[in-house]
């Protein structure tokens, strides 16, 4: 008989537990509308369908640009490579700089493409999920470019890993 009873789940041993799957990393960019260039630091990505082709991942809703992100409909998925662990935390972390220094070019919906990656992914919004602390997106990729013969940018137990 299935209990009834809400079970207590630690929040650091929850998260310990979820970083024993390995990750690719990626940042989100887009135009962004009024507040200019926006873009953040996503691992949770998912595959979700071939036809149409359709991808999603989660953003949360303590991010500063939260609103933004949810008002955006065209934004790029950028693929990074090992070596850019560096850009990969510029973005992450909340600042008015966080373009500073980074080299790009306007993929064809007008979202920023870092420069250099190991894909991208030019999406537009295809639904959104609220779900606890995050929302999930789902994008309809329109287009894509891949490469590069550098090796990904992985996030294994709460540190960037190499494939080896």
């Amino acid at each position: 008989m299935a209990s009834s009873e809400k079970t207590e789940v630690d929040p650091r041993e929850f998260r310990n537990a979820l970083g024993c799957f390995a990750t690719g990393v990626m940042v989100m960019t887009s135009a962004g509308g009024s507040e200019g260039l926006i873009g953040v630091t996503i691992n949770s990505f998912s595959s979700v369908s071939l036809d149409p082709p359709l991808v999603s991942f989660c953003i949360a809703d303590s991010l500063t640009e939260f609103e933004t992100l949810l008002e955006t409909d065209h934004f790029a998925l950028n693929i990074l490579r090992a070596d850019q662990q560096e850009l990969s935390n510029q973005f992450a972390k909340t600042s008015p700089d966080k373009w500073r220094g980074v080299a790009y070019r306007e993929g064809a919906n007008s979202a920023p493409i870092l420069e250099p990656n190991h894909a991208v992914l030019l999406c537009t919004k295809h639904a959104q999920y609220e779900c606890g602390d995050h929302y999930i997106v789902v994008a309809q990729v329109e287009d894509f470019e891949y490469g590069d013969s550098e090796p990904p940018l992985l996030y294994y137990k709460g540190q960037y890993r190499e494939i080896s």
